[in-house]
């Protein structure tokens, strides 16, 4: 089966939206309408016990109805013990089926396919929900966790894989593995943080192990025709993180297991990493290290980071570097960006200026953007900085308490209760 087109020689105006408007075929079978995905972000509308609320739901209603050929919702835990924020969704058996199922029923249509990013956040888990463990114990300026141990490595597969034939059984069209951006198997991935001696540590071949495992469990729960998708870093762009040459040698892995869709992208939220904007004040982020990934697989590649024009998009996808342009912070500025995109007529996204930023203000802006959206509001929506940040922590600070609550049962390997005092 032919995974790709050749677009590159299909074409001869550059500023064709031909390309972004064809089809593209997974090795699963599965077909995506189009080019243009909303990528995962981590919208925080959960509604603090891990189940989705009439705006997340909305929102993702709107993307489909704005030409999305698939969204991605992150982080989706399988493990509430380790949380990226307290507005994830989580998939197990305290979820609330009925409101799963809304949200796919309602956000699958018009040939639209809604993919989990399944993640565990591993020595990033949000602390006061939390006692982050990572690969290897860690105690560094603004990070501490413990370390994990191969029993609870070894129950990493089992856990994905129950959370994707869950996924699967509520409606979602497809899974997406979180690899990158310094969560746990991205943390795996690093030998900055992953200090371990034993079968998955030292080379990236035995770093890369447990996302390999991961995977392969997957994909025997959910069969041979349903998509799974991975993220995996092209760099953590840290000191002593994960370099492109290894990051080219686990796409080089991954090209020899069933997987449908590499999503490139990079760099990490551990403290003292670098944005993924820096350095790269010019076009999308990350994009000659999808050239070079296309060299050693014929998995279908997407890219996220850094897109704001149409012209980008199409010149990413006509070169042949990859198959899918993912997008997210202007998918959060304009929800039917992929319809305009795919028209005639285009226009870009108007991008705002702020006059000063503030730690984690941008990322609170958009994330606040995103309940404006999934609210029906941005038109009036008009936050500054200062009270994003300060909102979106109230938020998350009220959803901290129902979450304890929620998963108050829930005990360590030691058998200690997560939130005993």
């Amino acid at each position: 089966m032919k995974l790709r087109l050749h677009l590159a020689f299909m074409i001869k105006d550059s500023d064709s939206i031909h390309v972004l408007q064809s089809t593209l075929e997974l090795p699963c079978g599965t077909i995506l309408k189009n080019r243009l995905a909303k990528s995962p972000m981590s919208d925080s509308l959960a509604d603090g016990e891990g189940n989705p609320t009439d705006t997340q739901i909305r929102l993702y209603e709107r993307w489909a109805e704005g030409g999305a050929a698939v969204s991605f919702i992150g982080e989706v835990q399988g493990d509430p013990r380790f949380p990226e924020k307290p507005g994830n969704l989580v998939l197990g058996a305290h979820s609330n089926q009925n409101l799963l199922q809304l949200l796919t029923s309602r956000a699958v249509i018009e040939g639209a396919h809604l993919w989990p990013q399944l993640g565990h956040a591993g020595a990033l888990s949000h602390l006061p929900i939390s006692q982050p463990k990572g690969p290897s114990a860690l105690d560094i300026e603004g990070l501490q966790c413990a370390g994990m141990s191969i029993d609870e490595i070894h129950e990493l597969p089992d856990m994905y894989a129950r959370t994707a034939l869950h996924a699967k059984t509520v409606g979602f069209s497809g899974v997406h593995i979180h690899a990158g951006h310094g969560f746990l198997l991205s943390q795996f991935l690093s030998p900055l943080f992953n200090h371990r001696n034993d079968g998955y540590g030292g080379s990236i071949e035995a770093r890369c192990r447990i996302v390999l495992e991961v995977i392969s469990e997957v994909r025997r729960a959910v069969g041979p025709s349903f998509p799974i998708g991975v993220r995996i870093n092209s760099t953590d762009q840290l000191e002593g993180g994960l370099t492109e040459v290894d990051a080219l040698e686990v796409v080089r892995l991954l090209d020899q297991i069933s997987i449908d869709l590499i999503d490139i992208s990079g760099g990490t939220y551990f403290p003292g990493a670098k944005a993924s904007s820096e350095g790269s004040s010019r076009g999308p982020y990350f994009l000659e290290f999808a050239r070079l990934a296309r060299g050693v697989t014929n998995v279908p590649l997407m890219l996220t980071g850094g897109f704001k024009r149409r012209d980008q998009a199409v010149d990413a996808v006509a070169s042949g570097a990859v198959d899918m342009v993912g997008l997210a912070r202007a998918m959060a500025l304009n929800p039917r960006i992929a319809d305009t995109w795919l028209s005639e007529g285009g226009g870009d996204p108007e991008f705002p200026k702020f006059e000063f930023t503030l730690p984690g203000g941008i990322t609170a802006w958009y994330t606040m953007r995103l309940t404006a959206l999934g609210e029906d509001r941005e038109n009036v929506f008009e936050l500054d900085l200062p009270s994003a940040i300060r909102e979106d922590e109230e938020r998350d600070a009220q959803r901290c308490i129902k979450w304890r609550k929620k998963f108050s049962h829930l005990r360590d390997e030691k058998g200690t209760y997560l939130f005993s005092d």
